[in-house]
């Protein structure tokens, strides 16, 4: 059964005290959702470490594609064991953790961030923020938190908790409610890549005290032609060697088969459904992996069955057009 974004929920409005943290907590690591206060604006908080989660924040804010998302971490030594820094990645970290300050680095090789969170690419997008409820929250859910700004997609940032019911009442777990956040605006997102930082959004931390950290300029996104992997800045990296055929009946000879519901292909030798049952959010959570399990058999093509346009289905379909694209 499709999962309607607007499938109705009770939220509760909980209070940023230890009662309160702790089941913000138990209720992420449950898989739960929950808006969350930081510094920069209400983030709308999951396990990042679970594709369904994930799935869950894309679902409540009606996202129409699978951004990669930023992770929180407690503390700089967790975001290493997600993240490869290099030397301009630990300076702007040590300056600027906590704080509004995101960095894009490459993903471990033990990183536990989902693949859907990520966007499917090799590279995790990590914050360590500085308010002191997240940070009780982020210490007490023991993983990495995705937190996308706690609104509605298309709609104005959340920075109190009444402005994140309004938008996500009846959407999500629960609000924690930690009064309005102090800088207001999104965190900076820089990535550290391929040894020269690039500014990908301006945001809570200068892009000048960035500069001085790192002793030259940043480079802007979109310089030079470079198309940098963060937050809000789509990419079409995770298309599989396969060649991708969509609205597929069944696969043809030397296809593999990516089926969804209960088409009767699964006992072709090398398939994978999505969801046997047609709820898209579990499809959501599935795609990135089943994609590239598929595309280690060496299949001629990947055949995909017909993929609802509603809800996550939208954002499932706009990732299958692009890794079908010609290149």
């Amino acid at each position: 059964m499709n999962q309607s974004p607007s499938a109705p929920r009770q939220t509760k409005l909980l209070a940023a005290d230890a009662a309160g943290i702790a089941e913000a907590a138990e209720l992420l690591r449950a898989g739960g959702l929950v808006a969350l206060p930081t510094e920069t604006v209400y983030g709308l908080a999951a396990d990042a470490t679970s594709g369904t989660a994930v799935a869950g924040i894309y679902a409540a804010k009606e996202r129409p594609s699978f951004n990669p998302l930023i992770s929180h971490l407690p503390d700089l030594a967790s975001a290493r064991r997600q993240g490869l820094f290099d030397a301009n990645a630990l300076a702007l970290a040590q300056n600027f953790w906590p704080g509004p300050l995101t960095l894009v680095v490459p993903a471990s090789p033990g990183c536990t961030v989902s693949e859907l969170a990520r966007a499917g690419l090799a590279t995790v997008a990590l914050r360590v923020p500085a308010h002191p409820v997240a940070h009780a929250v982020l210490a007490a859910a023991g993983r990495p938190i995705a937190a996308p700004s706690a609104n509605r997609s298309g709609r104005i940032s959340a920075t109190s908790a009444e402005d994140a019911l309004a938008d996500l009442g009846g959407r999500i777990d629960a609000v924690l409610d930690a009064g309005p956040t102090e800088v207001g605006v999104e965190s900076t997102v820089v990535s550290c890549l391929d040894g020269a930082p690039r500014l990908l959004r301006p945001g809570g931390v200068p892009r000048e005290a960035i500069e001085h950290v790192i002793g030259r300029p940043l480079v802007i996104a979109g310089d030079a032609g470079h198309a940098p992997i963060s937050p809000g800045m789509l990419a079409s990296h995770y298309a599989p060697a396969a060649r991708v055929r969509l609205d597929a009946e069944a696969p043809q000879p030397g296809e593999a088969w990516l089926g969804f519901g209960p088409d009767g292909n699964d006992d072709h030798p090398q398939a994978l459904n999505l969801s046997p049952s047609g709820d898209l959010r579990e499809a959501a959570s599935h795609l990135f992996g089943y994609l590239r399990r598929l595309d280690t058999l060496g299949p001629s093509a990947i055949a995909v069955a017909r993929i609802p346009e509603q809800g996550l289905g939208e954002a499932i379909n706009d990732r299958l057009r692009r890794a079908a694209a010609p290149r």
